[in-house]
This record gives C-alpha cells, sequence and structure tokens, in this order.
C-alpha cells in the first residue's frame, strides 16, 4: 500500500488543496487558526499582569512628570521585558529556572526592597521640575535598566504566569511556535500598557506646576517607600 503523503497525515484531505494551487492559502489559514489564539492570550495576560498599578507604575508615573514621556516610556520597556523573560520561564516549562529563582526570593526580596526604599526616598525629596532636558541615551538606558531589574526582583511573577496559564488551559512546555507566540503575546501586551499610561500621564504634563509636582514627588516617594519596605519584612520573615 502506498504511503500518505505527509500532509495527509498531518492535515488530512485539507492536503490536496496544499497540493494544488491553493497550497499557500490554505497553510496560512491553517498557521493562523493554531496560532492566533495563543499571542491573543499572550497579549491579553501581558495588559493584566501589567496594568494593576504598584511601585514600577507610581515610578513611571512619576519619572514621565517629571523626566518626561521617553524616560517614562523606557521605565515600562524594562518591566514589560522582565514580564516577557519570566513569561518565558513559565511558557517553555523551564522547571529548573523556575525552582532556582524562586529559591532565591528571599535575597530577590531583600535587594529589590532596597532599592524601592532607595528611589522612593530620592523621589520624595526631589525638587519639582517642569521642564525636563531632552533625555540622553544613558539615561534611557538606566530608566529601562532599573525597571527590569527591579521586575525581575520578584521572581514569583512566574507563579502567576504558570497559574494563568493553567486556568487558561495552555499547558507548560507546550510546543516550541505555540509558546514563542505567547511570550511574544506576553512582551506586546505588557508594552501596549506602558505605552497607553506614559501617553496618557505625559498629555497631562503641562497641568502640573511646581507645587504640584512638588507633591507628585512627595506622594510617588512614599508609595514606593512602602512597597520597599514591605518588600523587605517579606524578606526578613
Amino acid at each position: 500500500m502506498k504511503a500518505a503523503h505527509p500532509l495527509t497525515r498531518r492535515w488530512g484531505a485539507g492536503a490536496d488543496a496544499l497540493r494544488g494551487g491553493a497550497g499557500c492559502h490554505f497553510l496560512l489559514a491553517e498557521v493562523m487558526r493554531v496560532d492566533i489564539p495563543f499571542l491573543l492570550k499572550g497579549l491579553a495576560i501581558g495588559f493584566s499582569i501589567a496594568a494593576p498599578v504598584g511601585p514600577i507604575g507610581a515610578l513611571c508615573i512619576r519619572r514621565t512628570l517629571a523626566e518626561g514621556r521617553l524616560v517614562g516610556l523606557a521605565s515600562g520597556m524594562g518591566a514589560a521585558t522582565a514580564d516577557m523573560v519570566y513569561g518565558a520561564v513559565a511558557a517553555f516549562g523551564l522547571t529548573a529556572v523556575s525552582s532556582f529563582l524562586v529559591g532565591q526570593q528571599v535575597w530577590f526580596g531583600l535587594i529589590g526592597g532596597a532599592f524601592l526604599l532607595y528611589l522612593g526616598v530620592r523621589a520624595f525629596g526631589a525638587p519639582p521640575s517642569r521642564e525636563a532636558a531632552p533625555p540622553s541615551a544613558s539615561g534611557l538606558l538606566r530608566a529601562y535598566g532599573s525597571t527590569f531589574l527591579l521586575t525581575l526582583s520578584n521572581p514569583v511573577t512566574i507563579l502567576a504566569f504558570a497559574a494563568i496559564f493553567a486556568g487558561l488551559g495552555i499547558a507548560a512546555g507546550h510546543d516550541t511556535r505555540s509558546a514563542a507566540l505567547l511570550v511574544a503575546g506576553v512582551l506586546l501586551g505588557s508594552a501596549t500598557w506602558w505605552v497607553i499610561l506614559s501617553t496618557g500621564v505625559g498629555a497631562s504634563q503641562a497641568w502640573f506646576n511646581d507645587a504640584r509636582m512638588r507633591w507628585v514627588n512627595r506622594v510617588a516617594g512614599v508609595v514606593i517607600a512602602a512597597f520597599g519596605a514591605a518588600a523587605l519584612l517579606k524578606a526578613l520573615r
């Protein structure tokens, strides 16, 4: 008996279309049907993980108002990249990496908490600055790197991603292409939130005079420092 064509074994009757003139159209439709849901699910997950305003959100808002929209956006992109990294660990089922990072959460908490406390105190005492100088490349890199490291300092995020994936019926270690699209969606979703936040806050920048900016610095400083103190207390328990 003649062996079945490989395309027939995978797609059944649709393989006839692949071998005919409609091959490209059928293949594209099949790939879209299988893969696009993973990208969209990742986008929704990334957006929902990033949207709750915590210390990174407060830092992004304060930097946008004090230093300009680009600095705020760079700060958000640092957090989005860290979300992508932890999403990848969960999506690809890298249990050894996940176990190691979660096992070191005390040290991560101490370092991240201390850094947040420092940033909070610094923001609280910062003088108001309505006319932000154009950001330098090094300034943007520092803004990006600081939030990237701060977001990475909470490895429990991996568990959050794993729980969300499981709740949506997405098994860890799914095939590589689907996992990669899921992770890409997480990055896009998280980045979308930070673009919305920095753009929205930046649009109101002109409304903040010196007195209002002083209060922004104080409130942001207290919020960021409080999260830092909480992280330190949790790590020291």
